[in-house]
């Protein structure tokens, strides 16, 4: 696909947005979607442009003026961009074409949008950022447990939006070089439980499985491959791939206090995910690793 195409909601016939060059690439600049705070700006002033000429983005949006004005403003700083209208369109497009980066309106009508980003992040590690008009804490952090790396509200500036992928694709970097270190590693044990990483499944002293959100999983893994360890809510953020600004670090809190009532037999006092005050939490059990 070339820069700045997006897909119709009646089809997948690419129509091309925004005027190009001999560069191919959009001429005009997308305007500014809403005022931004003056911090958010100077984020993306100070961020530094990352090689982005090979990277894919899809966007998803039901927004087709959003849908051209994003696939202008990122095809005109290096991205390949694809926008589709609907559900479907987007997993088709998942399916058959090399997709570095997701950015989806989970209210598409008639869509599930939580559903719709499980089974994304279910059945692939893609990087993916939310963008709603949902202002709520409660659903920024439902989206990030979900398996978002980010949630942008609307309106926002697209820099900032800009600085944000950038960010999200030097993490996925990272992460994509850590799990090849560690990509021996079948499971954690610990105490009679295990946490199988490749099944993402974790099962208790008795036996029985338990269900665990994407992000109560990160969580849990981030401890147990730090056993015995301090790690501070910044850690913990990065970690389970939830570093966002715009999400307060007590969102690591409400996460740990769900997984305690998983995993600990008495909740209030807990045995495994210990509090070391004004420094953070470490887990307080042997761990072994099956590879």
């Amino acid at each position: 696909m070339r820069n700045g195409q997006f897909f119709n909601m009646e089809s997948t016939t690419p129509i091309e947005s925004g005027e190009t060059g001999a560069s191919g690439r959009a001429r005009q600049r997308m305007p500014r979607l809403g005022d931004a705070p003056a911090c958010l700006d100077q984020l993306a002033v100070e961020d530094t442009p990352a090689q982005t000429s090979s990277f894919h983005v899809l966007v998803v949006d039901d927004d087709i003026k959003l849908c051209r004005q994003l696939s202008d403003y990122l095809g005109e700083n290096d991205f390949q961009v694809t926008a589709v209208n609907t559900g479907k369109q987007m997993l088709e497009l998942i399916r058959r074409e090399g997709i570095d980066l997701l950015l989806l309106e989970p209210g598409l009508p008639g869509e599930d949008g939580l559903k719709l980003t499980k089974a994304i992040r279910d059945s692939s590690s893609m990087p993916l950022v939310v963008l709603s008009e949902r202002h709520e804490e409660a659903d920024r952090v439902m989206g990030l447990e979900l398996g978002a790396d980010d949630y942008v509200t609307k309106p926002f500036s697209p820099r900032e939006l800009l600085a944000r992928i950038r960010a999200v694709l030097r993490r996925s970097r990272v992460n994509a070089n850590a799990g090849a270190r560690d990509n021996r590693i079948r499971a954690y044990r610990f105490a009679g439980w295990e946490l199988n990483v490749r099944l993402f499944r974790l099962t208790s002293s008795e036996g029985t499985p338990v269900e665990l959100s994407r992000g109560e999983f990160n969580l849990l893994r981030a401890f147990l491959s730090a056993p015995q360890r301090i790690l501070t809510r910044d850690q913990l953020l990065e970690l389970t791939r939830l570093h966002i600004a715009q999400v307060y670090d007590r969102s690591i809190d409400v996460q740990i206090k769900r997984l305690r009532h998983k995993i600990e037999a008495d909740s209030a006092q807990p045995r495994f995910i210990r509090t070391e005050r004004g420094a953070g939490y470490y887990f307080d059990a042997a761990v072994s690793v099956v590879r």
